[in-house]
């Protein structure tokens, strides 16, 4: 046996005995990245349950027939499950409720929802067979409705303490950048406009609103009972969704800084600072709010370990000009090591772009989403 082929025996077999000798091959951020594979709130042995129960409301959709309410319905549904079962992840026999749930609906086919698929109806339906009647009202009920959890009542609601979630997180340390700014990547995206700045950052201070904007790529779910300063999110983001067969990779940020209009003299000042680091590192990246332009809420979103841009920080930035509001996402991180630069090139660029509103792929984009839900 060669040395090649004895290397390859080596890895197949630690794959079978459940991944032993991957982790001796794996490098510590390696296997951070690679823990954070699929859902906090779900074992490994859910996920091809979650994955055929998402398919079905959603992504196994014609593209004609799919809402992005009704695949944030379907993370919500299997949310409040989790939610309802005690201190314990999601596992493999939890799909036998969701099967007397929804099994019969996904055997039919109508004109609105084909064989193997769920339509809103039918969800919604579903839910009431899986929780309760209150299901299907207390969905579209804000006072009702957090951390993408239904509630049955809004009492139940202000009892939830969402670091129940952060104690499933495999929270690591904050990861800032360290490399020179000369040698980090530095990218903004289209600017998205929004109706009212203020109904904007208002929805962003309630940190438990943010899963209602998830997009089809990707969801922020709050982990702790916080205000914006100091929030730690878990990002879900979904590859694989064109061809219907999603495959999910979560990440996790805290909000390191924010800066409001209610402080002019420190808003300017991250601005001023932030413009002239873009220009001078972005190369040929454009300013981040047009000349004239008014600078009124900034927050960093600061990476964690395992996070799939390495040591980075994104910002959400909202400005207004010439009368009207809009609200931009700009990133900056470290070189990528090897594992994580070969994905991100082969999808994860253009997906940070749609999913940060690069163009107006509505459905992908988590901004527009703001924006039509503020609207």
């Amino acid at each position: 046996m060669t040395r090649v082929t004895a290397r390859r025996t080596t890895y197949a077999l630690g794959l079978l005995s459940g991944g032993v000798f991957l982790a001796r091959l794996l490098k510590g951020e390696q296997m951070r990245f690679f823990r954070l594979v699929g859902s906090s709130i779900a074992n490994p042995s859910a996920s091809w349950w979650i994955t055929d129960f998402l398919n079905a409301a959603y992504y196994r959709r014609s593209e004609a027939s799919r809402e992005v309410d009704d695949l944030r319905l379907a993370f919500a549904i299997i949310t409040t499950r989790w939610h309802r079962a005690e201190d314990r992840r999601l596992r493999a026999a939890d799909v036998l409720g969701f099967h007397r749930a929804f099994g019969r609906a996904r055997l039919r086919s109508r004109a609105d929802s084909p064989r193997a698929t769920l339509s809103r109806a039918e969800l919604l339906e579903g839910g009431a067979r899986l929780f309760g009647d209150w299901f299907p009202e207390a969905y579209l009920d804000d006072a009702r409705r957090g951390w993408g959890i239904v509630f049955p009542s809004a009492d139940e609601k202000r009892a939830y303490s969402p670091e129940r979630r952060l104690k499933l997180a495999r929270l690591g340390a904050l990861t800032p950048r360290t490399a020179p700014g000369s040698e980090q990547t530095w990218q903004t995206y289209e600017p998205v406009e929004v109706s009212s700045s203020k109904r904007v950052a208002d929805a962003l201070s309630r940190t438990e609103t943010w899963p209602d904007y998830a997009s089809e790529i990707g969801r922020f779910t709050p982990l702790r009972a916080s205000p914006l300063s100091g929030q730690t999110f878990e990002i879900e983001v979904a590859a694989g969704t064109a061809a219907g067969r999603p495959v999910f990779q979560r990440g996790y940020v805290t909000v390191t800084r924010l800066v409001t209009s209610d402080d002019q003299e420190a808003l300017r000042d991250y601005f001023d600072v932030l413009e002239d680091r873009m220009a001078r590192f972005g190369r040929g990246q454009p300013r981040l709010v047009p000349a004239g332009g008014e600078p009124i809420l900034a927050f960093d979103l600061t990476t964690h370990e395992g996070h799939f841009l390495g040591r980075a920080t994104n910002r959400l930035l909202l400005y207004s000009h010439e009368g009207r509001s809009y609200l931009r996402a700009a990133g900056s991180w470290d070189p990528m090591p090897w594992h994580l630069e070969q994905a991100f090139k082969r999808a994860g660029s253009d997906a940070q772009h749609a999913f940060w509103g690069g163009g107006s792929i509505e459905p992908q984009s988590m901004l527009h989403q703001i924006a039509l839900r503020t609207s």
